[in-house]
This record gives C-alpha cells, structure tokens and sequence, in this order.
C-alpha cells in the first residue's frame, strides 16, 4: 500500500438535522467506501435518526441503529471532504470547509413527504444518494472504489 493510501481520508455528510439524508449518506459511504476512509455525518442542530431512515438502510443490509444524530458542533477535527445534502446546511456552515474539497449535493428531505409516500420517498433519496457517492468516489478514488 502506497503511503497516500495508508492516510485516513476523512469525510462529514452534513444536513439539517442530522436524521435523514447524512445518516444514509454515512451508512452508505461506510459500505462503498474503503476501510481507510473515516465517515462522519452532522447536522446544523441534532434531533435523532428517523426510523424510516433506519428501515430503507436495512433494506440493503445497512445497519445504522447505531448511528446517533450530532450537531457540527459536534465534529473533531479537520475533514478532507465536507459534503452537505442540503441547501440550508450549504448557507448555515459556511465555516466547514474540507482540506481538499466541500461539495454540495442537494436532496430533497424525505421527511416532507406526505406520510403515505414518506417511506417511497426515502428509498428515492438513499438511492440517488448511494448513486452520488459512487459516481463521486469512481472519480476522486478510482483505484479504491468498491463495485
């Protein structure tokens, strides 16, 4: 392993609250990306992980019970990437800047759906987000992305 390899590439999926969108965002890098690759998600307040957050990620055998809801406050250290999901979190924390690269990758909130298409509507954004991430990671990482 090539010693760039070897460094840990730290990387915060930010959204508003914190219990949607980056919590898939976390699991879902977890999944795609390299073991050398630290995940963390945040939002510009804590709340909780949405159940239904929950239950789509165990849909593709994705656990995140264990995942907790944080404030940005709340992240240590510096991250070579800081993407946010959403445009309130983009204009909220304008200080969170990535060593490498901050990124804006808008989603709608699955939360704001209706209730008899909120769970439909989750599944929508876990899959254009898991999508963004491997799009993202071939390009940034080719030699490390997962299939």
């Amino acid at each position: 392993m090539t010693p760039d390899r070897a460094r840990t590439v730290r990387i915060a999926f930010v959204c508003t609250a914190n219990s949607a969108r980056s919590q898939m965002a976390e699991g879902l890098a977890r999944a795609i990306l390299p073991e050398h690759m630290e995940v963390s998600s945040a939002g510009t307040f804590a709340s909780r992980v949405h159940p239904l957050a929950m239950e789509v990620m165990a849909e593709r055998g994705i656990d995140i019970r264990h995942q907790h809801s944080k404030s940005v406050e709340e992240l240590a250290g510096e991250f070579d990437y800081v993407i946010t999901l959403c445009d309130s979190a983009a204009t909220a924390c304008p200080n969170l800047r990535g060593k490498r690269a901050r990124l804006h990758w808008p989603f709608p909130d699955p939360v704001e759906f209706d209730l008899e298409n909120q769970a439909e509507a989750f599944r929508r954004v876990r899959d254009r987000i898991e999508e963004r991430i491997r799009d993202w990671a071939g390009q940034t990482f080719p030699a490390e992305a997962a299939p």
